[in-house]
């Protein structure tokens, strides 16, 4: 093919000519057809390696003049055939013009010239996507078809250098992703590799990282599985297989050909080896994820989106998080999960104005609304095109309440947008002001008198409750008032994580309909369709099809339990509910199940209420499970299976030996468990799912395994299995219920003489979010890929002590039945070498001890073992924490169970203790009783005050560990200073708080005798304070010499050092004196420092400091703030870690050899 012409300088470097005119030669590469040797080897995987163009294109032809030392390549081929083409073109029409030139210069302008026209002329019958693509990419798409033969229809979606695993042997060429295929190609020293998988034959896509195949990609078929390695950015590459994989799926099932998007907006400039398919799917995967993120419909397309702040009145704070703007809606979501969610349709915007910018609140946006609230936007990038969008779209929006939209007009110095509406028009529009929320249905109905057009069912046919079971539900609706006024009601309320909190208490039932609406974002549908469901029933009234045929069928069977469904009025309502959306989507018409989850939404709403909720169900909240093949359920029933492995493994497997997991979890989650569950219960599961989504269905039914797992593990059949889930799911109660529970049919079939135990769904509930699908690493600030290297070198370790030197067994320290990073254990041994090799905290000869320390406080089980994650968690607080993290971790390490010594308390202390214990008893109202309760209900989250406290002999072994971390450090003196510093102020702070604690404690009585022993500290300043301070001086002088010596020595050679230094003198200046006698020591009570009790120190049992004391001293020296501040590099630590793993493996191999030839 032709090409622009292109410089070359070396015009015979890996090329052979084979003809040659004056002004043309034609070469063909080296390496590609007669003979080559091992030079066109060579040649060859350069090509392929390097990318180069010609692997596919081995001929060309260059333009040369005689006084020129460049040439220009003009044309390239892939056959003989085609290069002779264009050489037989250039002689015929080109070599007699040019001959008549005399200057080198116009020839060369001239062919340049006429070639760059030819292109041109080819080029006119492109299509406008292919003028998107970059040269560079078209060139890929010509060679990925030459090399496997594609169609012309066949596109191209992206390519990657990678290497393919054959035979344990990594072949390095490039990865092709096509619509339809992937495939790969290297060339590598004559051998050549072609693999060419359809994306319908892909089973199973796996990216993981094994010491075989480091972070590889898996792609299994149903006959083999294919290892791909060395990405570049292997995180791109895997989300793009995954997306065109699920493509390929759903042209499976819809039986409809791949349709690329043309409504994208075109790129301002051409994308460097980016084709226009790729711009496209990525835009649809983010459309895909922004519309499940907030619930929107399927025509939602995101415009954009930019970090920024909102302003929460509830919380007084500016919460950050992103902005979302599409075409009918602004989203907001904070970056910490469930602390803020925020959409607010475009039809309720009133204003939306550009606030005065300061430093406190850079560049913010207010938008208003029609209910009378306002929203507060800060520190927008560029906020003038943002608002302008805005107001592009607000344009656009169709709102049958105004109907003129002013254009942007100065107020002030900010630019405001107003919609100008009138109260009157806005009346016919749905409300979500809080005074308004049982306002009337707007739209044409088609029959206003009909009962359920203007109230759900259980309104009709509601029984009266007990009095204590409406007092619940009235606590529950002023729950949610209080709710209503704080976060706001309606489609623009805060969605927080007090939300979720009362929807998983159960949400009221004059409020369930409104709430289901809301969070299904079934109410945006609806107030966009006015008068749409009326039109659908006026239409479809009197059609007969099968789905008509089949509703009719199945309408009595649809809770027939219920009163509301034993009589005409209900049962004409389901009819006009289910005939609606038969006509409305054809393709699904009417399925088994959607009768009994209808039913339930006609109870709490209203008829077009709950068609709009089936239409969410069943076209975004549930796809493709209401259809002839079920399947979106059962691809969720084979998630749920790989639930159950990961987190049941003994279970799984007994449960796939019966097969009861798939004859279960069809009906449980075709139904919401409204088929399987008493209704007050199942209808709190339908709260939940509306607004958490199908994981808490998931949850649910793992929760119900799990409570049934030594059941079901003792069953022998499935029928005996089946008949223990239905058992269980039957007696799960609802105690909080206002009408009377409706009887069960299942359970009034399968009720025994010892019917199993009632179970509180509210009890299940909470459970399940206990067992639920989460994230494994939450307490880790790790990255996945330190994640991986700490991973590999922790079951190294593991590995290692199953051979060598181990207190416990391996089957101790490997449990298969626990999640993954769970599975493995390591002991104290163990730990300690890599907390040598990995901690942050270096501290000498000390750092064994602290090792311990950090073990016992992580072993949470107590049984001498940790796993990875409890390993992350104490990695993660001394490389990741603040410095109040740091100091909590330090300080709790030298608290139980960190610090192993048994505390020796005063029997004197203790009767203090109880005594004023007992003088702050007094009699508790009901009001104290409630507010404990209330307590008990939040989540527990540890403060610093909640921290014990410290006493002496903790705290000298705190200050010892700190004296041994600063060694090797830059500003080791002055760290040193600080510490002793810090010392005798908590020393003298404890002193203090003991006076305090001493003089309330004492009696009158007691006043007179104490007063000898209180004016001894006036008479000697220093005393007692002093001797606490001689404790600490003589504990760090022994941290910092060798322990190897004797505890005389060690101490002579303290008192010397502080002879020698009169600036440390006055830090670590300290007297001896004791004022505890300590006579109950257990056996097993561990003494500071040497293993004989040194003269003069013993210890003071009053004495005690908290770790906001310990804080707040820390704080006063700037260089120990500094050094607790300081970021530390795992990197380099695994990095050496590995490294001296190497050497141990090469010391190792060198003995075994030396072994081997000496018993030789």
């Amino acid at each position: 093919m032709w090409i622009s012409p292109e410089e070359v300088l070396l015009a015979n470097a890996l090329w052979v000519s084979e003809r040659a005119n004056p002004f043309f030669i034609l070469q063909r590469r080296k390496g590609h057809g007669r003979g080559g040797g091992i030079t066109g080897l060579l040649v060859g995987t350069l090509d392929v390696v390097l990318d180069s163009s010609a692997r596919v294109a081995p001929y060309r032809i260059l333009l040369q003049t005689a006084d020129s030392q460049i040439y220009w390549s003009i044309a390239c081929g892939s056959s003989r055939k085609e290069i002779t083409q264009h050489w037989d073109w250039l002689e015929t029409n080109l070599l007699q013009t040019i001959s008549i030139f005399d200057n080198d210069e116009d020839i060369t302008t001239f062919v340049k010239g006429k070639i760059s026209g030819i292109i041109a002329e080819e080029n006119k019958w492109k299509q406008a996507e292919e003028e998107e693509d970059s040269g560079k990419f078209r060139e890929a798409e010509l060679k990925m078809r030459k090399l496997f033969g594609m169609p012309e229809e066949e596109k191209l979606v992206n390519y990657y250098s990678c290497s393919y695993w054959k035979s344990r042997v990594p072949r390095q060429g490039w990865m092709y992703l096509t619509v339809n295929h992937l495939c790969f190609y290297s060339f590598l020293l004559g051998k050549e590799v072609t693999l060419v998988v359809q994306w319908t034959d892909v089973t199973q896509l796996e990216k993981n990282a094994t010491l075989l195949f480091p972070e590889s990609v898996c792609v299994s078929t149903r006959h083999t599985e294919h290892f791909f390695s060395m990405f570049l950015n292997i995180n791109d590459t895997f989300k793009l297989m995954e997306q065109l994989a699920n493509i390929a799926m759903r042209q499976l099932l819809d039986n409809e050909a791949f349709a690329a998007d043309r409504s994208l907006p075109k790129p301002c400039k051409t994308l460097k080896n980016v084709s226009a398919l790729k711009r496209d799917l990525d835009a649809r995967a983010k459309n895909e994820r922004y519309r499940a993120m907030f619930r929107l419909t399927q025509d939602e397309r995101l415009d954009g989106h930019t970090d920024c702040t909102l302003w929460t009145p509830f919380a007084k704070m500016h919460v950050v998080g992103q902005l979302f703007i599409s075409n009918n809606y602004i989203c907001f979501n904070s970056k910490e999960e469930e602390l803020c969610q925020l959409i607010i349709p475009l039809r309720e915007v009133t204003i939306v104005e550009k606030a005065d910018s300061s430093s406190v609140l850079p560049c913010p946006v207010s938008i208003s609304t029609k209910n009378k609230m306002n929203f507060l936007f800060a520190n927008l990038k560029d906020r003038d095109f943002l608002v302008q969008r805005i107001s592009d779209f607000l344009q656009r929006t169709p709102d049958s309440a105004c109907s003129d939209i002013s254009p942007l007009s100065v107020i002030g110095h900010s630019v405001c947008h107003v919609i100008c509406s009138s109260r009157s028009r806005a009346s016919s529009l749905p409300s979500s002001c809080p005074a308004a929320p049982d306002s009337a249905h707007r739209g044409r109905q088609y029959h206003p008198g009909l009962p359920t057009a203007s109230q759900g069912l259980l309104h009709i046919y509601q029984r009266d409750a007990a009095d204590e079971a409406a007092a619940k539900e009235k606590m529950k609706e002023e729950a949610w008032n209080i709710h209503f006024f704080e976060f706001g009601r309606g489609v623009c309320m805060y969605r927080t994580s007090r939300t979720r909190e009362l929807v998983l208490n159960g949400i009221p039932e004059r409020l369930r309909g409104e709430l289901w609406l809301l969070f299904s974002g079934a109410q945006n549908e609806m107030a966009a369709h006015p008068g749409y469901y009326g039109d659908l029933v006026e239409r479809a009234m009197g059609l007969c099809s099968l789905a008509t045929e089949e509703i009719e069928r199945d309408l009595h069977r649809s809770m027939p339990e219920h009163r509301a469904f034993q009589n005409e009025t209900g049962i004409a309502a389901l009819r006009r509910v289910l005939t609606a959306y038969a006509h409305r989507n054809p393709g699904i018409g009417y399925c088994q199940a959607m009768n009994i989850v209808t039913s339930v939404l006609l109870l709490y709403c209203t008829e077009e209420e709950a068609f709009w909720l089936l239409v969410a169900l069943c076209e975004r909240m549930l796809p493709d499970y209401y259809n002839t093949r079920v399947v979106g359920a059962l691809v969720d029933q084979a998630v749920f299976e790989e639930l159950t492995r990961a987190f049941l493994p003994f279970l799984y497997e007994h449960m796939q030996e019966l097969g009861v997991i798939s004859t279960i979890s069809l009906s449980w989650f075709l139904t919401l468990f409204l088929s399987v569950m008493p209704f007050d219960s199942a209808v709190l599961l339908v709260d939940c799912f509306f607004y958490e989504g199908i994981k808490v269905i998931f949850q649910v039914a793992l929760a119900v395994l799990h409570d049934n797992m030594d059941a079901l593990l003792a069953c022998s059949d499935e029928g005996e299995a089946m008949t223990i889930l239905g058992r269980y799911l039957d007696n799960v109660v609802n105690k909080q219920t206002v009408a009377p529970p409706i009887p069960h049919l299942h359970a009034l079939l399968t009720s025994g003489d010892d019917p199993p135990p009632e179970i509180d769904v509210f009890d299940l509930i909470k459970s399940s979010y206990e067992v639920r699908a989460a994230p494994m690493m939450t307490e880790s600030a790790f990255s996945i890929e330190e994640l991986e290297e700490l991973y590999c070198l922790f079951k190294a370790k593991h590995i290692m002590s199953c051979y060598w030197g181990s207190s416990s067994s391996a089957a101790e320290r490997h449990d298969p039945s626990l999640p993954y990073l769970e599975q493995y254990r390591i002991d104290p041994a163990q730990f300690a070498q890599l907390f040598a090799a990995l901690g942050a905290w270096r501290c000498g000869g000390h750092t064994p001890t602290l090792a311990g320390r950090l073990f016992r406080l992580l072993d949470r089980n107590k049984d001498g073992l940790i796993n990875f994650k409890e390993f992350i968690t104490g990695l993660s607080g001394m490389y990741h924490g603040d410095m109040t993290e740091k100091l909590k971790l330090l300080y709790k390490l030298h608290l139980p169970p960190g610090n192993r010594q048994v505390l020796c308390v005063c029997v004197c202390a203790c009767v203090r203790a109880c005594v004023r214990a007992c003088v702050r008893a007094c009699v508790k109202d009901y009001r104290y009783y409630l507010r404990m309760w209330a307590k008990e209900k939040e989540p527990k989250r540890e403060t610093i005050k909640d921290l014990p406290r410290m006493n002496q002999e903790q705290f000298i072994e705190l200050c010892k560990t700190l004296y041994n971390m600063f060694s090797e450090e830059p500003q080791e003196q002055q760290l040193y200073h600080a510490i002793a510093t810090v010392a005798s102020l908590l020393l003298r702070i404890g002193e203090v708080g003991k006076k305090f604690t001493n003089n309330s404690s004492k009696k009158p009585t007691a006043a007179a005798a104490a007063e000898p022993p209180a004016a001894e500290p006036q008479r000697e300043p220093s005393g007692e304070a002093a001797s606490d301070e001689s404790q600490v001086c003589r504990a760090l002088a022994d941290a910092q010499l060798d322990a190897a010596g004797p505890p005389d020595a060690t101490n002579q050679q303290g008192s010397d050092e502080e002879t020698k230094d009169d600036t440390s003198v006055s830090s670590y200046s300290m007297v001896s004196a004791g004022s505890l006698q300590c006579e109950d020591i257990a056996d097993d009570t561990v003494l500071i420092g040497c293993g004989e009790q040194r003269r003069g120190s013993v210890l003071d049992g009053d004495w005690s400091i908290t770790f906001e004391q310990v804080l707040a001293s820390l704080l006063t020296e700037p260089v120990l703030v500094d050094y607790f501040e300081k970021k530390g590099d795992i990197q380099a630590k695994m990095a050496a870690c590995k490294a001296q793993r190497a050497v141990e493996r090469q010391t190792s191999s060198s003995s075994d050899h030396e072994l081997t030839q000496n018993s030789v």
